[in-house]
């Protein structure tokens, strides 16, 4: 409704002229991007980082990949790095996406100054490498590779999760739907493992028949779940 028609209008003669019209009013233009800019830089990160990568010979790129027998030898620094290389366009898409959908709520909790930005790439990593960890803990001494954004993105899913208990603000850890949310998470994978023990890998989309960790997603919702309200009170934003 037009806001002149709240306003007090004087009274009117007969000799007052035309009832003046109001201006019309433009429809505000909508961003074409509506995510903060730290989630943006993400998505970014990750399709321009695939893209470099795809130029790189991949016996290059093999000190920087997870394993946990590389994380035995002493390259601690793989978990962390492989959160930047992907296994197709599709691997680094699907996980662009995942930042963009449930970054982007985690990102306006962090807030835009220079403290919430550094607690939300910081939060994004820490999950990133706790899921890696989650993965070496249940095949220590395992030769097989890991790389991908994905349990870091698990952790914004968790995060978003307690947003949407919390209308807003960070639910309880076990708030109905960050529960709910967490079974479907678990569910979801357990299919994935499934498909991957009946050696169907190839049916997952995006995998190009590779293995899918699994373990490093429920890890990665694990440490998000967890970690989002400490991370927050670092901002100043709990």
């Amino acid at each position: 409704m037009a806001t002149y028609l709240f306003q007090e209008t004087p009274a009117r003669g007969p000799w007052s002229g035309p009832e003046p019209q109001p201006e019309e009013q433009r429809p505000s233009r909508e961003p074409m991007f509506n995510a903060p800019w730290p989630a943006l830089v993400l998505v970014a990160a990750i399709v321009i980082g695939y893209a470099i990568q795809s130029r790189i010979p991949d016996f290059d790129l093999i000190p920087y990949v997870f394993s946990p027998a590389a994380l035995a030898r002493g390259a601690w620094w793989t978990p962390l790095t492989a959160v930047f290389l992907h296994g197709s366009w599709t691997h680094a898409l699907t996980n662009a996406a995942l930042v963009l959908a449930f970054g982007t709520p985690v990102a306006r909790l962090f807030g835009t100054r220079l403290r919430g930005v550094v607690c939300y790439f910081a939060f994004f990593l820490v999950c990133g490498v706790l899921a890696a960890l989650g993965f070496a803990a249940l095949h220590w001494g395992g030769e097989g590779g890991m790389v991908g954004a994905s349990g870091a993105a698990s952790g914004l899913v968790a995060a978003a999760a307690r947003l949407v208990a919390g209308r807003g603000r960070l639910g309880p850890i076990f708030a109905p739907f960050v529960l709910t949310m967490g079974a479907a998470w678990l569910i979801v994978n357990l299919l994935v493992a499934g498909v991957m023990a009946a050696g169907a890998s190839g049916l997952i989309p995006g995998t190009g028949g590779a293995g899918v960790a699994w373990e490093a997603h429920l890890a990665g919702f694990v440490a998000g779940v967890l970690l989002v309200g400490p991370f927050a009170r670092l901002a100043g934003r709990s």
